[in-house]
């Protein structure tokens, strides 16, 4: 399993990095909360610590479930009970307090990763969503409507494939952003607003993607959707 620990103390990191390693685990350390942000998208599973030297470890874990399930397990020397709470509260799978045994911290990573399915991950060997008379066509790209084929570009397929891998989840604006643009905090752009137009218009079906206002979008049937 590859994970991300973030930890700006560099004798505890090197120490956990080493027990880490030594279980077949491959360990990627950073020490600074936008560094981790950066390569969330790399790793399975993230250490946090929430002492960090460009800001608290909780506001990163606020950001970081703005657009990813990746598993989190807090490690800190924070014992208070409000910051306890406003961890798990906030996203985070477990809290640890420093020092620990390394063989806990094993088991507690083996239990987070067994009882979380990831969310958006589609069903093995599937190649294609349907809905209604829609057919979305992952390895080809392509989508039909009826028995008419739309002519999608290259982002808005890829704005209804991320919908389509989970029908019926609701994926926030940051989240689209980050998976298809690539940046989930271009919170003043307009770019994806357009793109969903342009799959209803294109497609025919607005009730396709449903807006929730203030959550996000999901692939949805039968109700119309916001405008």
């Amino acid at each position: 399993m590859k994970v991300l620990l973030v930890e700006d103390d560099d004798r505890f990191a090197d120490a956990l990095t080493t027990a880490l390693s030594g279980r077949g685990h491959r360990v990627e350390r950073v020490s600074r909360a936008d560094e981790g942000l950066r390569r969330k998208s790399s790793v399975d599973f993230v250490l946090l610590d929430l002492g960090l030297p460009d800001g608290d470890g909780l506001d990163m874990l606020r950001r970081l479930r703005q657009v990813s399930a990746v598993p989190v397990i807090v490690l800190t020397a924070r014992t208070e009970e409000t910051t306890v709470l406003r961890a798990l509260w906030g996203g985070a799978d477990d809290y640890l307090v420093k020092p620990f045994r390394v063989m806990e911290l094993l088991a507690r990573m083996e239990v987070v990763r067994r009882r979380l399915p990831r969310p958006g991950t589609p069903t093995a060997g599937a190649d294609f969503v349907v809905v209604g008379d829609v057919r979305i066509e992952f390895s080809t790209r392509t989508v039909t409507v009826g028995e008419h084929r739309v002519r999608l570009t290259s982002r808005e397929f890829d704005v209804l494939a991320l919908l389509a891998r989970s029908p019926g989840v609701v994926r926030s604006r940051a989240e689209i952003l980050d998976a298809v643009w690539g940046d989930a905090f271009l919170a003043a752009s307009r770019s994806l607003d357009v793109h969903i137009r342009g799959i209803r218009a294109k497609t025919g079906r607005p009730e396709l993607i449903r807006t929730l206002r203030g959550a996000g979008y999901r692939l949805d049937s039968g109700e119309t959707a916001a405008p």
